[in-house]
């Protein structure tokens, strides 16, 4: 038998769609639905402090970085990610706390005392839970994460201190457009009226879209690369390029960051943040690798931190969603690698049938799986202390991986 909780969570899943599990019939873009959500809860967002932050890529992490920087300057932190690997509540923590049981159960019983005219999402609502929970948790600062997009994104209705775009890369095109230039523009809905803007990349297709935007804002517009930090980062590949970008940010809020405060917030970023599936080791001999990049540039910068010649075996085990160009993404990966394509439990993974038929026009496609934890064990068993497993896509594959 199901607990409240539980009974909780599934009937937001069932009423409400997720883009999480149902796709693009789950997106809902625009602001209105929010809006009255939220007035519905008293407004909460217009009692927090925000940090804003959107991009293609990297934008999980560098909020993770963030609200671990931000906990060890004493700060109360509220943090809103998306989307969740194993519990819904990964989406909502304060100070790395997952947002309370209870608090989740009693916004659920007061969601449904509301005469709804319209469906709103999944992340709508979510939403508003969270900074209903912030809001009572007396957060100083909020560090949130766009769902999709920026400028008809959920989260857009905030003001915030400082808004941050990590990068612009080809992804969702279905929704914000076929070019690096029209995607650019989408993002950079969240730049504010007088408020700084944040560029964590500078890209040559995409700065002149984030120039005119901060102009006609009134914005200050800084892009991360043009600051020299005196700390020492002890990350490399592209998990350093997020971090700076959270540094940058930072020093542009005042805060003054000390070398001692920024190893701590790099040893706990786990328990200040709850970030994994990022370049997540879990096992040392041999190596194996979970990662949840899952576009071009994001499994791009993954390949080139890994180094993937310096190992003499190197097996991919990889699965998508139907959504993506998996031909494309195939297209990433060395000649001398074997990959292994799997399936995922959620609905929205590519099916056996289409899987098989990749495999047929592609010599470096070892084997089809069904269920990533089997993939994992069969291969382990071949690999050497010298060679390399890296597990990588789709969340719904890392939230297959067993704890």
């Amino acid at each position: 038998m199901l607990n409240k909780y539980e009974e909780s969570i599934s009937w937001l899943f069932e009423q409400f769609p997720s883009y999480q599990f149902k796709g693009a019939s789950a997106y809902k873009p625009g602001l209105e639905n929010t809006l009255f959500l939220v007035e519905k809860f008293g407004n909460p967002h217009k009692k927090l402090n925000f940090i804003h932050v959107a991009g293609t890529n990297g934008k999980g992490s560098t909020c993770s970085y963030l609200s671990s920087l931000l906990i060890e300057k004493k700060e109360r932190v509220g943090l809103f990610t998306s989307p969740h690997i194993y519990d819904f509540r990964e989406r909502i923590r304060v100070n790395g706390k997952e947002i309370d049981q209870e608090f989740v159960i009693d916004f659920c019983e007061k969601v449904k005392l509301i005469k709804l005219e319209f469906s709103p999402s999944f992340f709508e609502l979510t939403l508003v839970m969270a900074l209903c929970y912030f809001e009572q948790e007396k957060c100083s600062i909020v560090v949130l994460e766009t769902g999709l997009g920026g400028r008809l994104d959920a989260t857009n209705i905030v003001l915030p201190k400082l808004s941050i775009i990590t990068n612009i890369g080809i992804d969702h095109t279905q929704f914000l457009g076929n070019t690096v230039e029209a995607i650019a523009s989408e993002k950079a809905g969240i730049i504010k009226n007088n408020r700084p803007i944040l560029i964590g990349e500078k890209q040559n297709e995409t700065s002149r879209v984030f120039q005119e935007k901060a102009l006609n804002e009134s914005a200050k517009l800084y892009f991360a690369q043009d600051f020299q930090l005196k700390l020492f980062l002890k990350i490399e590949g592209y998990q350093r390029k997020n971090l700076q970008t959270a540094l940058v940010a930072l020093s542009l809020l005042s805060y003054s960051i000390r070398q001692n405060e920024l190893d701590l917030a790099i040893a706990k970023l786990k328990t200040n943040s709850g970030l994994f599936g990022r370049m997540q080791q879990i096992s040392e001999s041999p190596k194996i690798i979970l990662d949840v990049s899952h576009n071009k540039e994001g499994i791009e910068a993954t390949l080139n931190s890994l180094k993937l010649s310096t190992y003499v075996n190197v097996h991919i085990v990889f699965g998508t969603s139907q959504d993506k160009n998996i031909h494309a993404i195939l297209k990433l990966f060395p000649e001398y690698v074997k990959i292994h394509l799997c399936t995922f439990k959620n609905e929205r993974s590519q099916t056996i049938e289409t899987l098989q038929e990749v495999k047929n026009h592609n010599n470096s496609i070892i084997s089809i799986q069904q269920d990533v934890n089997e993939a994992i064990t069969k291969i382990k068993k071949e690999l050497k202390a010298d060679d390399l497993l890296l597990v990588i896509g789709s969340f719904f594959l890392i939230s297959d991986v067993k704890r």
